[in-house]
């Protein structure tokens, strides 16, 4: 007999079962001759459009003769009578999406069933036809459909409604001529419906602001009965608020009465979303949001989690801005910090760090203590960058704070986990002076149980910037050397470079560290013994000359001004003979990046809070390399380096692409040369330019490239002069010149004679953005407020005609080259009003902020009001100038 096994019974081998375990398309497709049978079996039929939708979801595709197939043998069951049955021919007609010669074939039966007393019929019928129906067919079902908007029956009025904000985005004529059905819908008792066709009206109406202001103000007068459309309302009264206050300097609020009234709605979903609308609406005031902050504080005590979710959510995004306003809520958000549900439980942390004042940080820290070890990685992280924000806030208690730091750091997590305490440490120790020892030793104590390579050596060279400096560096001495003696390779390496460095900077530790680093000649790898022979004979360690404290610490501080490649290849190449390889005959010229290492690069997270090394070093490189060459080395400071700018197609004869460095006074332009054909070497390759077209930028200096062996990257310069301090534009047109010699394959030396030739490129140009470096801000309200309004210029002007807002400000935000701040670049979708952040350090090193306001009417016109405030008058004066033009 067979063992019978309850539904429930918990099997390893039934854990993952599926009804659709194993189906496959030919087999399905085989069953769906079912449909053809003269008797007709509903409950099969059923089963076999299941498991063809099944398909589908799953993203397997149908060739056009078997989804032909398919919709024909489904048109035949509109014979049986059975609802359910019917319902799945429905669904299946709308997944497959038949062409237009097919729709004619179920046009028929799916109008037969429009109008059928059947309400179920007509509600999917509606459904199927808008999907599947095309403009002319549309036209003919019109009235039927204007119909079914005010029908009695709920369903097929919702049906309707939702088919005509589908078929809003593909045929808005039509369905803009059903504003007085949709109108009447909107007064209708049911909740769904009335939910429906506002959404719809809003929709008609969205781009005529005044047609949307005149329907916020007709609802809010208490004709709305459907929680789900009062919420609707609220977002548009929020909208409408939003949009007004750009054009009205008195300070009031239309509409607000209308919101704070919501506060007292039965539905707790229409008080949540009002009392979040209040919290986000643009400059609220304290006596604005206390009403919300109020019903946002019962909702914390709620028995539904999705509720006390909701409401710790919005206060936690409240407290960015006004901490104060959230503290009577601290009582209740303590409580939160057991709560079952992880996410409200770390949400009430980082809001209590938010809103917390320095009297209770100790027993703050205490709660938290219990917590940490429940939750996920994800969140500690999140209340780790919380900690820190607290810290810097409160320098006073960085005692509790960095011990609370030091003990998790000890406790298990991931890599990123750690990485998150670590970076946190060392801000405050960089940022709080008193922090320091106290910090490194808390790093020193990691790192004898760190289990991450990385991260050790990381902490390590932090250590060896920092240790030095203190008032008793001799204490991290044995912490650097335990780690000589018991990691691995990678981690012993950097702990010798460590110790050179706190011999470099402190002489009474020279003998010492002298000792430490004879030792590690005897380590078994390479790497550690080279390093510990470099830096014995670099400090003297070994009896021989040393070279002068400022050397040796540049040596061992300063950054290297060749590039690593170069480097690397170089030493590949290098035989060994009497001569010692010399570094001085390494090329110090920047070789172009691939696109795809770019894009790679672009992707590594930075370590410990530092800026990306590869921009850093690329800087570096960069002004090292022109201040290295003699035509350049009078030009002062470089300003800004761009991103290279390709001057030729991909894959042509030769690659170029362009750097161009900012000076004060002058521009140079760096092309970057490659040469792509085996059998041909170029000499004295210059690029030709024709400044015509930028009547400011007169040419100074040229210095060509010597030669272009095959796939070697090589570097030509040409320098122009500019008006001082004037952010100059203009257009460069490009001749690359050369001459050619043939290469012999089979020796790879070149001929004696050459061809002159030459290479039309792209042309470059110098735009406003070039002159601006885009610098964030960690609080821009601060920072606005710190520059005062002595050298603050506000005008407005018209950006004409665009596809849409976020077009418009992405625009703006390129042309001026600055940092968007707080993540105002983004646009909500169908916005009608937007507010944008940027700072940057214009060139000169003069700090910019502005401000952008954004509205756009019916017509697509965009209209824009600029802020900007700097430290120099003529700074402001000149970013208007640069819209302006």
């Amino acid at each position: 007999m067979a063992q019978f096994v309850k539904k429930d019974d918990d099997r390893d081998e039934e854990a993952e079962y599926s009804p659709f375990l194993g189906i496959e398309k030919g087999a399905v497709l085989q069953e769906a001759r079912v449909f053809n049978d003269p008797q007709l079996d509903s409950r099969r039929c059923s089963q076999v459009i299941t498991k063809l939708l099944y398909l589908l979801n799953q993203g397997e595709t149908f060739t056009k003769v078997e989804a032909t197939e398919v919709f024909f043998a489904v048109t035949k069951l509109f014979q049986s009578k059975d609802i359910g049955l019917r319902r799945m021919v429905y669904l299946m007609i709308k997944e497959l999406s038949p062409s237009s010669d097919e729709v004619i074939i179920v046009t028929s039966s799916l109008m037969k069933d429009m109008n059928s007393k059947t309400d179920v019929y007509r509600a999917n019928a509606i459904r199927v036809l808008c999907r599947i129906t095309d403009g002319t067919l549309l036209t003919q079902i019109e009235r039927y459909l204007k119909q079914a908007i005010v029908d009695k029956n709920p369903v097929v009025a919702s049906a309707a409604l939702v088919s005509g904000i589908h078929l809003l985005q593909t045929n808005p004529e039509i369905v803009k001529r059903w504003s007085n059905e949709v109108q009447e819908a909107v007064q209708s008792r049911a909740a769904l419906v009335q939910f429906h066709a506002l959404a719809l009206l809003h929709q008609i109406r969205q781009n005529d602001r005044l047609a949307v202001s005149k329907l916020v103000t007709s609802l809010t007068r208490g004709t709305v009965r459907s929680p789900l459309a009062q919420c609707l309302l609220i977002r548009y009264t929020s909208q409408v608020i939003r949009e007004s206050s750009m054009n009205n300097q008195s300070g009031e609020r239309p509409f607000y009465d209308f919101l704070e009234g919501c506060l007292r709605h039965k539905a707790e979903m229409v008080i949540f979303e009002a009392a979040r609308a209040i919290t986000e609406l643009n400059g609220v005031t304290s006596r604005e949001l206390t009403p919300a902050i109020t019903v946002l504080q019962l909702f914390l005590s709620s028995s539904k989690p999705v509720l006390r979710f909701a409401a710790v959510r919005t206060l936690n995004k409240v407290a960015m801005t006004h901490p104060m306003a959230v503290t009577n809520c601290n009582i209740d958000m303590e409580s939160l910090i057991s709560d079952q549900n992880r996410s409200i439980a770390t949400l009430a942390i980082t809001t209590l760090l938010k809103t917390g004042n320095e009297s209770g940080v100790d027993r703050l820290m205490k709660q938290i203590t219990n917590f940490m070890s429940d939750i996920a990685d994800e969140f500690k992280i999140v209340v780790v960058d919380a900690i820190r924000s607290l810290c810097l806030k409160f320098p006073l208690k960085y005692r509790t704070l960095m011990n609370f730091l030091s003990n998790i750091l000890r406790e298990e997590g991931g890599f990123e986990y750690k990485k998150a305490i670590v970076d946190s440490i060392v801000i405050l120790i960089r940022d709080i002076p008193d922090a320091k020892e106290s910090g490194l030793l808390h790093l020193c104590e990691f790192i004898e149980d760190c289990e991450f390579t990385y991260l050790s050596t990381q902490i390590l060279h932090f250590l060896g910037v920092e240790g030095p400096k203190t008032s008793d560096p001799s204490k991290y001495i044995r912490y650097i050397y335990n780690r000589v003696i018991l990691e691995n390779a990678t981690v012993r390496a950097s702990a010798v470079s460590t110790l050179a460095k706190f011999g470099a900077m402190v002489d009474s530790l020279k003998p010492r560290i002298f000792v430490l680093l004879r030792r590690c000649l005897y380590d078994n790898d390479d790497e550690v013994r080279d390093r510990a022979t470099l830096y014995l004979n670099t400090l003297g360690g070994d009896g021989s000359v040393i070279e002068t404290d400022k050397d040796v610490k540049e040596f061992l501080f300063g950054s290297l001004d060749i590039p690593l490649v170069n480097l690397e290849t170089s030493l590949k190449n290098y035989e060994p003979t009497e001569e010692p390889f010399d570094i001085s005959s390494v090329p110090k010229e920047v070789k172009s990046q691939p696109l795809a290492e770019k894009k790679a690069a672009g992707k590594k997270s930075t370590a410990l809070g530092a800026p990306p090394a590869s921009l850093t070093s690329a800087v570096d490189t960069y002004e090292k390399l022109l201040s290295s060459i003699p035509e350049f080395s009078t030009f002062g400071q470089l300003f800004k380096s761009s991103a290279p700018v390709e001057l030729t197609e991909a894959e042509t004869e030769y690659a170029v692409n362009v750097v161009k460095h900012i000076f004060d006074r002058h521009v140079v332009f760096q092309y970057n040369c490659t040469n792509t054909i085996p059998e041909q070497l170029l000499e004295n390759v210059v690029v030709v330019v024709d400044a015509s077209e930028a009547e400011e930028f007169a040419e100074l200096a040229t210095k060509p490239l010597k030669a272009l062996p095959y796939d070697t990257p090589g570097q030509t310069f040409v320098a122009f002069e500019k008006p001082e301090g004037v952010p100059a534009v203009g257009r460069f047109s490009n001749v690359l010149k050369f001459i050619v010699k043939e290469v012999d394959p089979s020796t790879g030396e070149a001929e004696d004679d050459g061809v002159e030739d030459e290479y039309q490129l792209e042309d470059s140009e110098i735009v406003a953005a070039d002159y601006m470096l885009k610098v964030r801000v960690s609080n821009f309200r601060n920072a606005w407020e710190s520059l005062g309004p002595d050298f603050e210029r506000v005008d407005e002007y018209g950006l004409g005609p665009r596809e849409s807002l976020s077009e418009a400000v992405n625009a703006v935000i390129n042309l001026l080259g600055m940092q968007p701040c707080e993540g105002t670049e983004v646009v909500a979708a169908n916005s009608r009003s937007h507010a944008c952040l940027l700072s940057g350090v214009y060139i000169g090193n003069v700090k910019v902020l502005v401000r952008l306001s954004f509205g756009v009417d019916s017509a697509k016109e965009v209209a824009m009001k600029l802020a900007v405030r700097s430290e120099d008058e003529s700074v402001s004066d000149a970013i208007h100038e640069i819209v302006a033009n």
